[in-house]
């Protein structure tokens, strides 16, 4: 049973990390396409190639190594033939917009998945519901209807941001910003650590409204379209901040070795939200695979925007210091950075690696 639920894992990871990368390539492919770009291959995958079908102009392959894939633009390099349909024969605003095409479409797969299970389930929000006796929250006086609005001069919108907010805070006192019947009140307090939710916790409990398509519960309001999508902006970018404070701690080695993973880790976390939506049937299953599919197409958009070479934030760099030149640069000096930048992933990827096998053991 047990190598069943691996092969389970393993099969629902590759599905979600296929679709990830597809959808980040088309966004390349289709601004590629619309600023009349040759794109020569769409490529699932890396290494040697498996399969692959000639389409009008494009090939479309399936290659070896499933966690990557490319799209192949025509003249990307000052190698070969600079023609009017080439990669560099266009000005450095489309260049930048075809390589920010990926991590937006990304951005954009969060947010669509994220407004999915906000409709189809339940949006905490950061209105006070009950408040909890002998709590921080009682003692500055919180009432039902008090909507949480900033927490150390941070704008609260979703009830996850201000978890987040308090849980990186350590439980040192915070200064909590309130507002009721239109007027903003300020105290500062000390949030209590709760071992059951491993959080700080103010002592009170936030609203819950009914999705738009979920089974209704009494007692709570039924969210409207704009509430939904409003949510579900406000929580990819939750993700995506938490995400970006993530990597730099990562990148500059600050970040324990539980706070990251790589494909490994990846596969457990699957397995285990699904096995863990089983015991409810496949739909609670199925919104989990979705949920970690959402936080992972905004991690594959922001990792893809950090300024590293090798990735399109790497290139974004570059065309900016080309704007910044009035002059391209030279392409042996490019290609250096780029190779660089290449042995840098390569590097961190194998780093990634060791650690996730160092915890299995």
């Amino acid at each position: 049973m047990e190598v069943i639920t691996i092969l389970t894992s393993i099969i629902i990871s590759l599905i979600v990390i296929g679709v990830l990368v597809i959808v980040h390539e088309f966004g390349h492919f289709i601004v590629a396409k619309k600023s009349g770009i040759w794109v020569e291959e769409f490529a699932v995958g890396m290494g040697k190639k498996i399969c692959s079908k000639q389409w009008g102009e494009t090939e479309y392959s399936l290659r070896l190594f499933p966690l990557g894939g490319f799209c192949r633009l025509h003249g990307e390099t000052e190698e070969g033939e600079i023609t009017d349909r080439s990669f560099l024969s266009k000005s450095v605003w489309v260049r930048m917009a075809v390589m920010a095409a990926g991590p937006a479409m990304n951005f954009l797969m969060a947010l669509v998945l994220i407004f999915g299970l906000s409709a189809t389930g339940y949006m905490i929000q950061p209105t006070v519901s009950t408040v909890m006796d002998n709590s921080p929250a009682q003692n500055i006086g919180l009432q039902k209807g008090d909507e949480i609005y900033r927490i150390n001069g941070k704008r609260i919108h979703i009830y996850e941001e201000m978890q987040a907010m308090m849980l990186k805070n350590g439980g040192n006192p915070i200064n909590l910003e309130f507002k009721r019947d239109g007027k903003l009140y300020e105290y500062q307090i000390t949030p209590q650590y709760n071992e059951e939710s491993k959080n700080y916790l103010v002592g009170f409990t936030p609203t819950i409204e009914n999705g738009l398509f979920a089974k209704k519960v009494d007692g709570y309001d039924t969210a409207t379209v704009l509430e939904t999508i409003r949510y579900s902006y406000f929580s990819m970018m939750n993700y995506v901040k938490m995400t970006a404070e993530g990597l730099v701690r990562v990148f500059t080695m600050q970040a324990s070795p539980d706070e990251y993973g790589g494909p490994i880790s990846i596969v457990k976390v699957v397995g285990d939200s699904y096995a863990s939506g089983m015991t409810y049937g496949f739909g609670a299953a199925l919104q989990n695979v979705i949920y970690i599919a959402a936080v992972l197409s905004a991690n594959l958009g922001v990792l893809n925007l950090f300024p590293i070479p090798g990735l399109d934030g790497g290139r974004i760099l570059l065309l900016l210091i080309e704007i910044l030149r009035r002059k391209p640069m030279h392409p042996e000096t490019e290609s250096k950075i780029l190779f660089g930048g290449f042995v840098f992933l390569m590097g961190f990827m194998v780093f990634v690696m060791y650690t996730d096998i160092t915890k299995l053991f």
